[in-house]
C-alpha cells in the first residue's frame, strides 16, 4: 500500500491551538512510527498565499525526505474551467515544486476531486499534456473520504465536545474498514487477488490524529507499506504511471462497470458529516 495525502501545506478547518506545522509534524511523527519511508504529498501552492507560514509544513516533509508532488496550484475542478485553464495551474504550481524537491522526481500529479473530464477528448487533452511534461498520474485505490472529518473536528474542538469527538473517532475507524472491504472486493472480483492499494489521506488535523491508529490498523490487517513509484509498477496503474489518453479515469470501480460487474455503492456518506458540532 502507498500512503499519499492531498492539500499540502493547508486543508480544512484548525482547532484552536493547532497550526498547520504542528499537523505536518503529527503527521510525519505518526508515519515514521508506522515505518511508512515514503509518503507523497500532493500540493496545492495558493495555500502558501493564504496561510502565511504554511510553507514550513512542506519544509518539514522535505526535511522528513518524503516526496512531494502536484495537486494543481489552486485545486480547480476541470469540468468548472476547462482544459486550457486547467493546465495553466498546473504550470503554475511546478516553480515550487522543483525548488523544494532540488533534483528529486516530483512528477507526480493528482486531479483534483479525482475529475479526470467529463469528455474523452478533454480527458484525452490534459493526459497528452501531463505525459509530455513527464508527469505520472498519482492514483487512488482506497479511499474513505476521510477529508470530511476535518472541519466537523475542528467545530468540535471549538466547543470542547469531546463525546462528538469520540464518535468521529469511531465513524473514521469504521469507514476505513468498510472502504478496505469494498476495494479487496473489487480487487478480488477483477483481480481473484488484491492488488497495490493507492490511499488517499489529507493533511487535515483529525487525520493527524487518527493517523497512528489508522496506519497501525492497516498494518493488522497484512499490508506493508511501499512508495507510489512501487506500487504504481504493477500493471493495473500502467495508464496511470505514463499519464497515456483512455477512454476513462482508471479506478477499481471503472474497471467492473467496463467490465460489467456491479459496482457496489458506498456505504458512507461524508453528508452525514455536515450538522456535526453547528
Amino acid at each position: 500500500m502507498a500512503v499519499t495525502f492531498d492539500d499540502l501545506p493547508a486543508h480544512g478547518g484548525l482547532p484552536p491551538g493547532q497550526t498547520r506545522v504542528q499537523i505536518a509534524h503529527d503527521i510525519l511523527a505518526a508515519l515514521k512510527a508506522a515505518r511508512v519511508r515514503s509518503a507523497t504529498a500532493l500540493v496545492n501552492g495558493v495555500q502558501v498565499e493564504r496561510e502565511p507560514g504554511s510553507e514550513a509544513a512542506l519544509d518539514l516533509w522535505r526535511k522528513a525526505d518524503h516526496p512531494l508532488g502536484s495537486h494543481t496550484w489552486s485545486h480547480p475542478h476541470l469540468d468548472m474551467v476547462g482544459p486550457d485553464a486547467f493546465m495553466a495551474d498546473i504550470a503554475r504550481n511546478e516553480p515550487g515544486l522543483a525548488a523544494r524537491m532540488a533534483g528529486r522526481d516530483w512528477k507526480w500529479f493528482r486531479y483534483p476531486f479525482m475529475a479526470e473530464g467529463a469528455t474523452p477528448e478533454t480527458r484525452a487533452q490534459v493526459r497528452r499534456y501531463l505525459a509530455e511534461r513527464g508527469y505520472h498520474i498519482a492514483s487512488v485505490t482506497l479511499s474513505f473520504d476521510d477529508w470530511a472529518f476535518n472541519d466537523p473536528y475542528a467545530r468540535c474542538m471549538t466547543r470542547g465536545d469531546m463525546a462528538a469527538v469520540a464518535e468521529l473517532e469511531r465513524q473514521y475507524m469504521d469507514w476505513a474498514r468498510l472502504s478496505l472491504a469494498r476495494s479487496r472486493g473489487l480487487a478480488r472480483t477483477l483481480y481473484g487477488r488484491d492488488i497495490p492499494y493507492v490511499l488517499v489521506l489529507h493533511a487535515g488535523a483529525f487525520d493527524a490524529r487518527m493517523l497512528p491508529r489508522l496506519l497501525a490498523w492497516y498494518r493488522s490487517e497484512g499490508f506493508r507499506f511501499a512508495s507510489l513509484e512501487t506500487v504504481e509498477r504493477h500493471p493495473f496503474y500502467r495508464d496511470d504511471y505514463d499519464a497515456r489518453p483512455s477512454d476513462k479515469p482508471l479506478s477499481l470501480e471503472a474497471e467492473a462497470d467496463r467490465r460489467g460487474h456491479v459496482v457496489p455503492p458506498r456505504p458512507w456518506n461524508p453528508g452525514s458529516l455536515n450538522g456535526v458540532c453547528r
